[in-house]
């Protein structure tokens, strides 16, 4: 069985977990919730990953934090799982604290996706490897991209 655990820094996050969650259900991958923060409530987060490499299945994490984003980092060093970082925009920051997810220290990995669905989709590709039903639905996905573009180009006036 394969897992994705949505790991958030706080419910206001709660909005773009909920779209992974949503998205990972059409490509029929089982997702769950969590809120850590790697400042307020570090053993808390280091629990939640006991409790999950604990288990047997083969999983992928996706995190979901603005500002100082620690928790994609922590989440990071104490796994051996992939661990996608999908960092929330900051406006009060014009964006510029994205760079707490793309600055981690050595022998620190999170993959870095700023849009939600595509941090799900990453996780599924990354689960596709081991899982061919899990791979069609991610071609399915693409050939169903190519149709809306080809379906679009056939809607609008060409100049000959």
């Amino acid at each position: 069985m394969y897992l994705v655990p949505i790991i958030i820094g706080s419910k206001s996050d709660m909005v773009f977990a909920n779209k992974a969650k949503r998205k990972l259900e059409t490509l029929g991958i089982q997702s769950v919730i969590r809120v850590a923060s790697a400042h307020k409530s570090t053993d808390h987060l280091l629990k939640i990953l006991d409790v999950y490499e604990d288990a047997k299945n083969v999983k992928v994490y996706i995190t979901i934090a603005g500002l100082a984003n620690a928790l994609s980092a922590v989440i990071d060093s104490n796994v051996a799982s992939p661990v996608i970082a999908c960092p929330v925009y900051s406006k009060s920051f014009n964006g510029v604290d994205i760079f707490s997810s793309l600055r981690v220290p050595s022998n620190v990995c999170p993959m870095v996706l700023l849009d939600i669905d595509n941090a799900a989709l990453a996780a599924a590709k990354i689960l596709g490897v081991l899982d061919p039903t899990i791979r069609q639905r991610i071609l399915q996905v693409h050939q169903d991209s190519i149709n809306k573009i080809i379906e679009d180009d056939s809607t609008i006036d060409k100049e000959r």
